[in-house]
């Protein structure tokens, strides 16, 4: 049975990306097509491991640690080092965007008060512009 192989027109749409992206991870050496003349030919593995850069970018994960993560795999090894690693980085990432979320809940606080501040103010302005009709007899 043959390995499953796929175009990179193939993963871009699988994965909802350009081409163009798919062709910068490769020459960050995060993929490793072969190649059949200038046709870029991609195995299973390397499916999987765009799949895990895409969700490691989707989690706010650095090219670097991406790499880093995915580099330590080992198939015939204990895969301590690389669960050790990925925790790690996990847990640091999971209380930066913790943070973020706090930070970012409190700017959605002062600008709903300030949005609200201006829809009183420009309700005030218009009350004081509305001149009292007369009425026809």
């Amino acid at each position: 049975m043959s390995e499953m192989r796929y175009s990179i027109t193939d993963l871009a749409e699988e994965f909802e990306v350009t081409s163009r992206t798919i062709r910068f991870y490769e020459d960050k050496g995060l993929v490793e097509p072969e190649r059949e003349g200038l046709t870029r030919v991609y195995s299973r593995s390397d499916r999987a491991r765009l799949k895990l850069i895409l969700r490691g970018r989707r989690l706010g994960f650095s090219l670097q640690e991406i790499k880093k993560m995915i580099d330590l795999y080992n198939p015939e090894a204990e895969p301590t080092e690389q669960l050790s690693y990925t925790l790690q980085k996990c847990e640091a990432q999971l209380e930066k965007l913790k943070v973020q979320r706090e930070d970012i809940n409190e700017a959605i606080d002062e600008l709903e008060a300030g949005i609200a501040d201006l829809k009183d103010h420009l309700a005030m302005q218009d009350k004081g512009r509305l001149k009292p009709t007369k009425k026809l007899a």
